[in-house]
């Protein structure tokens, strides 16, 4: 019988500064070779689970009650340095900024090589052995500062792994990156797994995980243990609206709402003047790297815009034009019919509200309602605005109750919600977000984008928004929410139109590294019925009469 890797026992904590328990009688062991896939929604305890095993519970979050057992490869980690823990367990978090310390790639990935002492040749043998198995040898001498989400996520795994841990605690490692780049990802962990490493995979993205047949899952609710066992009793378990699970199991499972769904979100007129004009926009970092390659499309009124597109492509490169943090070398960026050379990034806030892709990028204030109140000062609502604003942006991603706690104390899906929460209670004209569901479950994350879109489909008064452009690699939030997609490759604009259009074949996709999702195949099946892409739950009616 094999021994365990990891067994973890009536494990229960809670942190100094909470009434409540985080994690309460966790039980489960996992063996060599096995991935587990750890999964519930935001703030339910998975990150905490994570922290217990690592050793930064108790030693970096202090004054805290830790209860039960832990035994790593038969070892007790309480016993144990984080330098002694970490060569055992490996972590990448859920935000790459937290982890990357290295200005450069090479530096970054031999890190902690360095650390323990080992000799320079074995690091460099280490570092381009890691770079070369996830496929970014390219990267090795790129600053990090430069990298995009996804190229940085890989990096922080990279850095990881050059450690040659025996057990795996990987936050959302899916959570930046491309579809292309989650297939690659994924591959690397069942090799990982296959080769005697033990995986802990916390991950909203529950359909692309079950694309590599994971040994067991354990699932969390508010800090409870309420499965762990085989992959199918769990999709029988797990309730859709929270869970994201293949489109037609969500489909044919489907439980009737307390409210309707919302329509589809209408096309845009044409014709309608453009609130942000992009006019052959070139752009680059450094000469010999260009970044944007002539781009030319507008935002108007009405627009519920995707941008996809793989890691690296320009998406996040070019939305900032349109907030004057950065400007064209070549062409121009209207917003307002103002020239953003001419403007400060102040000056558009009215216009253009920003959700940062990493929500520390954005978040200062001691408590989240300090947080939300910051923006709205400052372009000049009155004090009855603010209160009003702050109150109705928290109902919008379900925040309300922790007002008074510091926003960066939160969980990571916890704090992209402080985030948008903060441009909401702006009411810019247009709301653009950078990966919106990163570190979200999908309760969450339906529950918002179906109030932001409520709140535009108003009209002239209540609705703060005549627009909304998001960033994301989740194509399922482009077709259950989008009126247009921008298909972005290797800097320039590939595609411009409906979901219907833009998604209809694989070639396009694959070649801009898109791949289509069990939502995609299933619209594109029905589409003859529905005359538009529709989420799961709006296709149950046509799957329960098929």
């Amino acid at each position: 019988m094999t021994t365990p890797a990891l067994i973890i026992q009536d494990l229960s904590y809670r942190y100094r500064t909470r009434q409540t328990l985080a994690l309460h009688n966790c039980t489960f062991t996992a063996s060599p070779g096995q991935i587990i896939l750890i999964a519930g929604a935001s703030g339910c305890g998975k990150t905490t689970l994570m922290r217990c095993i690592n050793g930064l519970i108790p030693r970096s979050y202090k004054g805290g009650e830790l209860a039960g057992r832990i035994e790593v490869l038969g070892q007790d980690p309480a016993a144990m340095s984080l330098a002694a823990i970490s060569q055992l367990v490996g972590t990448l978090l859920q935000d790459p900024e937290k982890q990357i310390v290295g200005s450069y790639v090479l530096n970054e990935v031999a890190f902690g090589l360095e650390n323990l002492g080992i000799p320079r040749p074995e690091i460099v043998r280490r570092v381009d052995e890691t770079l070369a198995y996830l496929g970014i040898s390219h990267l090795r001498d790129r600053e990090t500062f430069a990298l995009s989400g996804g190229e940085k996520q890989k990096v922080a795994l990279a850095g990881v792994l050059a450690m040659q841990p025996d057990i795996l605690l990987l936050d959302e490692p899916l959570a930046s990156l491309d579809p292309a780049s989650v297939q690659e990802t994924l591959r690397v962990i069942r090799r990982l797994a296959e080769g005697g490493k033990t995986v802990l995979l916390i991950e909203h993205r529950v359909e692309d995980v079950l694309h590599i047949a994971p040994d067991r899952v354990l699932y969390l609710e508010e800090g409870e243990q309420r499965f762990f066992g085989p992959v199918a009793d769990f999709l029988e378990l797990a309730d859709p609206a929270q869970v994201k699970l293949p489109a037609e199991h969500s489909a044919r499972r489907a439980r009737p709402r307390e409210q309707p769904l919302p329509p589809p979100v209408p096309p845009a007129d044409p014709q309608a003047p453009a609130l942000v004009q992009f006019e052959d926009v070139h752009f680059w970092y450094t000469p010999e790297r260009p970044v944007l390659h002539g781009v030319s499309a507008a935002i108007r009124a009405g627009d519920v815009i995707a941008l996809l597109g793989a890691n690296g492509a320009g998406k996040s490169t070019l939305v900032k034009h349109a907030i004057c943090l950065l400007r064209p070398r070549q062409g121009r960026v209207l917003v307002a019919n103002e020239d953003t050379r001419k403007v400060t990034a102040a000056q558009t806030a009215r216009t253009v509200g920003y959700v940062f892709q990493s929500p520390t990028h954005m978040l200062f204030a001691p408590t989240v309602r300090e947080e939300l109140a910051f923006g709205p000062q400052n372009i000049g609502f009155t004090a009855a605005e603010v209160t009003e604003n702050v109150a109705h942006a928290l109902r919008v991603v379900n925040l309300q109750g922790l007002e008074e706690t510091p926003p960066l104390s939160l969980s990571f899906g916890q704090q992209r919600r402080v985030g948008i929460a903060a441009i909401l209670a702006m009411r810019s004209q247009i709301l653009v977000m950078d990966e919106p569901t990163s570190g979200q479950d999908y309760r969450n994350y339906t529950g918002f984008m179906d109030a932001i879109l409520a709140m535009r489909a108003q009209g002239n008064g209540a609705a703060p928004f005549q627009a909304v452009l998001f960033i994301t690699h989740d194509i399922d939030l482009a077709v259950a929410y989008a009126n247009r997609i921008w298909l972005f490759h290797d800097g320039r604009l590939a595609a411009d139109g409906p979901p219907e259009e833009v998604l209809a074949t694989d070639d396009l996709l694959q070649r801009c590294r898109v791949a289509p999702s069990s939502l995609v195949r299933l619209n594109r099946r029905l589409l003859p019925q529905t005359g538009r892409y529709r989420r799961a739950e709006a296709l149950a009616p046509l799957l329960a009469s098929s």
